[in-house]
């Protein structure tokens, strides 16, 4: 068979595949988008619970912060292995395992009768989670090659990326007041019931790409992305002058490189080194990890603003949050049928501009801010932007992916999310501290100081974001006739 029949044998699987798909297309996106909200709501919903989950299995201070870390270790270090996984044994597969793994894991955390066990559920989340989260994005990829479907898609996954914290924040403040912290664990095993009746009726399988999995570079990428992962997280407990950080950032720097270079010379790479040929692409990876920056910190600064200054319960402050969350959801809209008359490169620099003008009106905030008048209308800026850009961004990413790299790719933008999240956590906290221990007053005006000067910083990232978008090329909108060309050439 000559590589041009083989090309065109896969081309026909996978355009088949995709037109089963499309006679449930609301299904599949419904489906897919409901995992998505579950993963990153996960990073964000236990916050708000961490004071009655002390008291009831308790946590010492610094061991508290390990029911967040212990689930973004698990779900950052596993990402580009569990992008693989979809490739290789189809992304419906993939789906399916993960969601049951995150399944049982929400069940354990909730009935967890010991901090230990709760730990170890959490990180179970996170391994189920890095399993199925790259396929989202991969049947979105393979299964709408139609553009104008595609773009709405696309659309819908990054209202829900981008409000997923939001989402928790609100979703955590309900369910710890109204019922119970455990609840923020148990509200995953009824909907992954769900999910997991729904995804075998209605999503088809993709095509599978047999192959062994690349143990060198799934070893090195493992344990060099914990490592990294890790470094940050303990950079925003310690400092990045503490000997474990930078041990741990060294150590992931070495396991990287080595990484690079396992995959440069793999037959079947667990990251395909061509995925960063194109330059809006690797672009693209680089704004997803500053915007992450910056909208991580933004979420986590804001929170302590909120009940820490202006004295809101847990309810009142995930509340607080629902503009931002209701505007990142018409933005993103609005900007999935904007893309094909403005392109990906104006709607990354216009999304960017929106979320620093946000920050720099947030960095003029003071102990006596009123929420109407000095956060509701930066909040909404922010909102903005960031259902913008991640469209913009999203679509990036995502455009002329060979189908056997769908799965690899969505793992890496995931990466690009939390090692985003992560790292901006880290140098924000960092930055935080130092402002708080220059500051003089009270309390109220030092934690003000600190706040401000972190968004600030926050700033700078997005600004680098638009720098970033502006060496970008703004290519035209797909056609049916380049997006049949593009399925025919995977």
């Amino acid at each position: 068979m000559t590589e041009q029949s083989t090309h065109a044998a896969r081309a026909g699987s996978g355009a088949a595949g995709a037109a089963r798909q499309q006679r449930h297309p609301d299904l599949v996106l419904a489906i897919v988008l409901i995992c998505q909200t579950m993963f990153i709501l996960d990073t964000n919903v236990v916050n708000i619970a961490l004071p009655d989950i002390q008291h009831d299995l308790g946590f010492s201070a610094a061991g508290l912060s390990w029911v967040l870390n212990a689930y973004m270790l698990a779900f950052g270090g596993l990402l580009l292995l569990g992008g693989r996984v979809g490739d290789i044994v189809g992304q419906r597969r993939a789906l399916i395992g993960g969601v049951v793994i995150f399944t049982l894991a929400s069940l354990a955390g909730g009935l967890a009768t010991s901090a230990g066990m709760l730990l170890a559920a959490r990180a179970g989340q996170g391994i189920g989670a890095a399993i199925a989260a790259p396929t989202v994005l991969a049947l979105i990829t393979v299964g709408f090659p139609d553009p104008a479907r595609r773009a709405r898609a696309l659309g819908a996954y990054a209202a829900v990326s981008g409000s997923g914290a939001a989402i928790g924040l609100i979703a955590g403040g309900m369910l710890t007041d109204w019922i119970s912290w455990r609840w923020v664990l148990f509200i995953n095993v009824p909907i992954g019931v769900v999910l997991l009746i729904l995804a075998p009726l209605f999503i088809t399988e993709t095509d599978r790409h047999p192959g062994r999995f690349d143990l060198a570079g799934s070893l090195t990428s493992t344990l060099g992305m914990t490592a990294l992962v890790y470094g940050f997280i303990r950079a925003a407990e310690q400092g990045f002058g503490d000997v474990v950080t930078l041990g741990a950032l060294g150590v992931a720097a070495v396991l990287l490189v080595l990484f690079v270079a396992v995959e440069s010379r793999a037959r079947q790479p667990i990251v395909p080194l061509r995925l960063f040929a194109d330059r809006n692409r690797a672009g693209g990876y680089v704004v997803l990890l500053f915007v992450l920056a910056a909208g991580n910190g933004m979420f986590f600064f804001l929170t302590q603003f909120l009940q820490q200054v202006r004295g809101y319960s847990p309810l009142q402050a995930g509340f607080a949050f629902v503009p931002l969350a209701l505007v990142i959801l018409a933005s993103s809209g609005v900007a999935a049928r904007l893309l094909p008359r403005l392109g990906a490169k104006t709607l990354i620099a216009v999304g960017a501009g929106a979320i620093s003008l946000a920050l720099l009106w947030m960095t003029q905030l003071t102990p006596q801010a009123d929420y109407a008048l000095a956060l509701l209308g930066p909040m909404m800026i922010a909102g903005l932007g960031m259902g913008t850009l991640l469209v913009g961004a999203t679509t990036v990413l995502s455009s002329g992916i060979r189908a056997e790299d769908a799965g690899a790719a969505s793992g890496l933008l995931n990466v690009m999310q939390q090692i985003g999240g992560a790292l901006g956590l880290a140098i924000l906290v960092t930055v935080f501290g130092a402002a708080t221990r220059a500051s003089r007053g009270p309390a109220h005006q030092v934690l003000t100081d600190g706040v401000t000067t972190a968004f600030t910083v926050a700033a700078a990232f997005t600004a680098c974001t638009i720098l970033l978008a502006l060496t970008m090329k703004n290519r035209p909108a797909p056609t049916a006739e380049s997006a049949a060309t593009e399925q025919l050439t995977r």
